[in-house]
């Protein structure tokens, strides 16, 4: 059977090495907006979702994967989804709880009507402007959930950015587990994955910039932003970067 190549890159360690330090960097890049300048989150999401919205523009317009604008529009994804959240969870009032509550509500309705829409919520299938809608929708409510749900767990869960950072790992560890020695849908474990990668990399975000009265290391918030822009455009031009392969028939995955 034949395979089409499809708009999304393949799921490979180089993808979640970037993918990582993307989210940490959308922390970073977020306060640094909100409060290293004091624009505020309602103000700094307006900013970001701009370049984001262009971005996803032109990625569903594009006809292949293209990397550096792929991973473009995950980093704005990443950047309003930490004001976005921050928005939610400190300006509404809502405290973390309800903010984790809505976001992970927002996330799951997004895959709920894909998969009635689609037949199937697997990346392998974003091959059409329709699953990229789909995809790049869920993956923006991900990036906001997994600020709000990483900042819970820092704060209010007491686990400290550090403990925080070690509590998501050890998640993702999991997940890889049940990826090489069980039978778990391999799609499930994908979103479940991508979604744990961003409160991992808000807690490490917040502790390179947060004060060292509240844990962190204190670093310039600009400064981090701009190394970690620098590691990840080293990564994206040295890793092999290619698109997913998409089987010729569009029968749904297991999911």
């Amino acid at each position: 059977m034949g395979h089409t190549a499809t708009k999304v890159p393949a799921i490979t360690l180089g993808f979640w090495m970037i993918k990582i330090l993307a989210t940490t960097l959308g922390e970073t890049g977020g306060d640094t907006l909100s409060m290293t300048y004091d624009l505020g989150y309602l103000v700094s999401s307006f900013i970001f979702f701009v370049p984001l919205a262009v971005l996803v523009l032109a990625q569903v317009r594009a006809t292949r994967f293209r990397p550096w604008l792929y991973w473009a529009t995950i980093v704005a994804s990443t950047t309003a989804g930490t004001t976005m959240a921050d928005l939610a969870t400190r300006s509404l009032g809502i405290g973390y709880p309800g903010g984790t509550l809505l976001l992970g509500a927002l996330v799951a309705g997004s895959l709920l009507v894909w998969k009635v829409v689609n037949g199937t919520v697997s990346v392998e299938t974003v091959v059409s402007a329709r699953t990229e809608v789909f995809y790049w929708l869920t993956i923006t409510f991900s990036q906001t959930l997994g600020t709000a749900l990483g900042d819970w767990a820092a704060d209010d869960g007491g686990f400290g950015y550090l403990g925080g950072a070690a509590l998501f790992g050890g998640l993702l560890l999991a997940v890889v587990a049940l990826w090489a020695f069980t039978r778990s849908s391999r799609v499930a474990l994908f979103w479940v994955a991508f979604v744990l990668t961003r409160p991992l990399g808000a807690t490490v975000g917040d502790f390179l910039d947060k004060p060292l009265a509240k844990g962190g290391l204190d670093f310039s918030r600009p400064l981090a932003t701009g190394v970690l822009v620098v590691g990840i455009v080293v990564l994206i031009a040295v890793l092999p970067q290619r698109a997913g392969r998409h089987p010729g028939s569009v029968a749904p995955a297991t999911s």
